[in-house]
């Protein structure tokens, strides 16, 4: 296909990237650490840490890991907001030929026995009650138990964890007595030989669970090859407004967004040791009063976020007393920008929110808007380096240009398909090797690409993807439930919401039971925010709920 956007692209920027460069993403970690091994590497709770000792300390935890029995390929999960604990975890587990698996700290018992598959988890120790409730029907053989405190120094440490555990009670009683304490890992891996593994492209580095439309999620498998592809390709396209004053030795990204999610994993994480940055973690990024406190001690450079986050962070009266001097580039994604929400930030900011657009399936970016640009277009922007995109029928035709279909991604970043799931990975696999995302786009004569609709259900709630599959049946266990149905609303503060229909099987069924039943099997972004009882609801002549009628009589 012609590649009509290319003329679009900001000067200096390459139609085409070289990921051949890097054998695998070890290859590429080694080298930061090596390049930058003085440098600050990240920062959390007011402790920073040198990519030198992320370079020691993951090589102490890989050697344990490995002393473990640990097949080459065994899937590790990690549990854990962003903690100092998590870039160590990563490299480790990559660094010693594992497959990471992300999981949401958030998530109910339910969803973690669904979601991992892993044989080792590295989780926080707030979450280990959960991990403690299905433990049992997993192939988990291995924990290592973090904690708040132990990674910022001795007295810190024990102040922090003293308040997380008994102030703010923040760690429920579990009981997992096959558990092995982070530093104390890292203290036996110090005395052990690390082995480090020997990648290549096809390696599988993540399995990064995104929902599936059964109500189960799907692993998306992520390869080496995947990740550097985005990597490079996200360096090319951002270089532009990096080369914009002031100049910076060593960029400054704040990881506000979680690592577990992959638009913080790729363009904050990974691209930060890429580029021999430092990430500023936010472990809590809802206690907003705390972020900008933080972001007040920092000469940022660059704040990648959701929208909600912006616009949360505009309604803080402090955040405007910020300095911006340092900022090149503000990244949204996960979510739609809105053009309100983008006004008022280069208002404050003086710079405009550069949306982009990806899935987890595409590691994550597949198009963003020129990153030198102040002008908001209210599309996502053009196909980054190496990529293609296609605007499908039904069939597969590609459709011409300014009309509505499928959006189709190919490129070297689209996933090699899902964990062990054939049927769903050629389901949205075309012959010609495009992802049909699910999203309904158009393309303009410029290669700008805007979505439409969904052409899946799915509802997305801060950034997270709700798929009303799942939620729909968990509600429908309810005994006082006789039919319900999932939808996606407007909310100010998450940009949608979910919303419940209802039809009663017990009269005397009330919303307050459906929200405390929902409270301990769905995630809280999950749970719905609004339940609507009806007689009856909407079908097609075979009986399947029809959920665009329920939205459109809302509309």
């Amino acid at each position: 296909m012609e590649k009509i956007w290319i003329p679009s692209y900001p000067p200096g920027v390459p139609a085409e990237i070289d990921y051949t460069r890097y054998r695998s993403l070890v290859q590429l970690m080694d080298e930061a650490f090596t390049q930058y091994a003085s440098r600050k590497a990240y920062s959390c709770m007011g402790k920073f840490m040198t990519y030198a000792e992320v370079d020691t300390l993951s090589k102490q935890l890989g050697a344990w890991l490995q002393s473990q029995g640990l097949a080459r390929g065994a899937r590790v999960a990690l549990m854990m907001p962003n903690v100092l604990q998590y870039p160590i975890a990563l490299a480790a587990v990559l660094r010693s030929g594992y497959v990471v698996v992300n999981v949401n700290p958030l998530y109910t018992p339910r969803e973690l026995e669904h979601t991992s598959g892993a044989e080792s988890i590295i989780i926080l120790e707030n979450f280990a009650h959960t991990l403690e409730k299905v433990i049992s029907r997993t192939s988990v053989k291995t924990v290592v138990l973090a904690s708040m405190g132990e990674m910022l120094g001795t007295a810190k440490g024990l102040l922090v964890n003293f308040v997380v555990r008994n102030v703010k009670k923040m760690v429920p009683d579990f009981s997992l007595p096959q558990a092995v304490k982070f530093n104390t890992a890292l203290r036996e891996g110090a005395s052990l030989r690390f082995q480090q593994a020997s990648l290549g492209h096809d390696d599988i580095a993540f399995l990064q669970y995104t929902g599936g439309t059964t109500g189960l999620s799907k692993g998306a498998m992520l390869s080496h090859r995947n990740v550097i592809a985005n990597l490079l390709q996200n360096e090319a396209w951002l270089q532009p407004a990096m080369d914009k004053p002031p100049k910076v030795e060593s960029l400054v990204f704040v990881c506000a967004l979680p690592l577990y999610h992959i638009f913080a994993l790729t363009v904050c994480c990974l691209m930060g040791t890429r580029v021999g940055g430092m990430n500023i973690l936010i472990p809590n990024p809802r206690d907003i009063p705390g972020l900008v406190k933080e972001l007040g001690k920092h000469r940022f450079n660059m704040l990648p976020a959701v929208n909600t986050l912006y616009n949360a962070l505009l309604n803080n009266p402090d955040f405007a007393k910020l300095d911006f001097s340092h900022l090149k580039l503000c990244n949204g994604g996960g979510m739609a920008v809105q053009r309100a929400v983008n006004d008022r930030w280069r208002a404050v900011t003086g710079k405009s929110i550069i949306e982009g657009y990806g899935l987890s399936e595409t590691a994550p970016v597949a198009t963003a808007n020129p990153a030198d640009s102040d002008e908001f277009t209210g599309t996502i922007g053009l196909p980054l380096p190496s990529t293609d995109i296609a605007i499908l029928d039904d069939a597969g035709n590609e459709l011409p240009l300014g009309e509505a279909g499928e959006i189709a991604i190919r490129g070297p970043q689209v996933m090699e398909g899902y964990w062990e799931k054939p049927e769903e990975t050629a389901r949205v696999m075309t012959r010609e090797g495009y992802f049909r995302s699910g999203d309904i786009g158009i393309m303009d004569e410029h290669g700008y690409v805007s979505i439409v609709d969904r052409k899946k259900d799915m509802v997305i709630v801060s950034g997270f993807n709700v798929y009303p599959n799942e939620v729909e049946g968990i509600v429908a266990m309810h005994p006082g439930v006789l039919e319900c149905a999932v939808v996606g609303v407007p909310d100010e503060h998450t940009g949608e919401a979910v919303k419940l229909f209802v039809v009663k099987r017990d009269p005397s069924l009330s919303a307050d039971q459906i929200i405390e039943f929902c409270n301990g099997q769905l995630t809280a972004y999950k749970r719905p925010k609004q339940i609507e009882f009806r007689s009856e609801l909407p079908k097609t002549n075979v009986g399947k709920i029809l959920r665009r009628e329920l939205r459109d009589a809302m509309a």
